[in-house]
């Protein structure tokens, strides 16, 4: 009990990282109805832009204190993001209203290597890391309960927590919030919203903002687990299945959608590997989520889409 216990809780945080790059996916789609492919390079440009400042700040300040560094080169590099919302926006989004489905995945696509291409250019393609203070060493818990206890990588607790704490204060920003309310009218119906006065394109802004937030809280995290390097784009290749299962318009869907799949690959791995040599890992949220395209394409709490004829 105390093992399949430990390979639960493992699931259940790496999960919840998955869905914490799932919701950049999910906030833009609800918000634009725009497949943002762009999302993985966002999350390498937040850490990049973290992880350099984080070296470049006691350089140019004097001050050499760990936690100034990393709160200042936080706040720029969100900055940063949110500057990057804004030309997303004004010079690529707002010139594409209306087109295609196809058009808009392309334009993100551009923008995925865009990103990585001025990110090399401006930080350097070196591997980079960003110490945020989290403990790196296990811990062995609830020795007294289950025999040999269930150990736990501190690490991976903190971020799931830290995840859990950003996808609750998006949850409070959607519903308390005139701005949550006004994004998730455009959400509903862009004609609707438009016509009691609810500004698209400012909500657009708001919304990559938004998700530029998400990705640099996804970076700091992933940066600080893998280290920040150029392959960190290809973490949104592992939250394609989430939003798949959960649906692309559902926020919800991509907390549960995270923790199925999170829990889920560790269990197979564990339980099913040894039977065929390993690896399943790698590729059980893929065929998960192709499962999941042949019986409900929507995902388990997406909408689904009635054409009437």
């Amino acid at each position: 009990m105390g093992f399949f216990l430990e390979i639960l809780l493992g699931g259940l945080m790496a999960g919840m990282l998955y869905s914490l790059v799932a919701l950049g996916f999910v906030l833009i789609f609800k918000a634009s109805g725009v497949f943002n492919f762009a999302q993985g390079a966002m999350v390498l440009f937040a850490a990049l832009a973290m992880a350099r400042f984080a070296e470049w700040i006691p350089a140019w300040t004097g001050i050499s204190n760990p936690f100034f560094a990393n709160a200042s080169a936080f706040v720029i590099a969100g900055v940063i993001m949110f500057g990057v919302a804004w030309l997303i926006e004004r010079l690529v989004l707002r010139h594409l209203v209306n087109q295609e489905a196809a058009t808009l995945l392309m334009a993100t696509l551009g923008i995925t290597y865009f990103l990585e291409g001025v990110g090399q250019t401006i930080f350097g393609s070196n591997i980079y890391k960003i110490d945020i203070g989290m403990p790196k060493d296990p811990v062995i818990a609830f020795e007294s309960t289950f025999p040999g206890g269930i150990l736990i990588n501190k690490e991976d607790l903190i971020a799931a927590i830290i995840a859990a704490a950003l996808v609750a204060l998006l949850s409070v920003f959607f519903q308390k919030t005139s701005t949550g309310r006004a994004l998730r009218a455009v959400a509903d119906d862009h004609q609707a919203a438009q016509s009691i006065g609810i500004p698209l394109n400012r909500m657009w802004v708001v919304v990559w903002c938004v998700a530029g937030v998400v990705a640099l809280v996804a970076g700091m995290i992933w940066g600080s687990k893998l280290g920040v390097q150029f392959s960190l784009s290809t973490v949104a290749l592992r939250a394609l299945p989430v939003v798949i299962l959960g649906g692309l318009t559902s926020v919800p869907g991509a907390i549960i959608g995270g923790l199925i799949i999170g829990v889920g690959e560790k269990m197979s791995e564990v339980y099913l590997g040894p039977m065929v040599g390993g690896g399943i890992e790698i590729w059980f949220a893929y065929v998960l989520a192709l499962g999941f395209l042949l019986v409900r394409p929507q995902g388990l709490f997406g909408e689904k889409i009635i054409d009437r004829v």
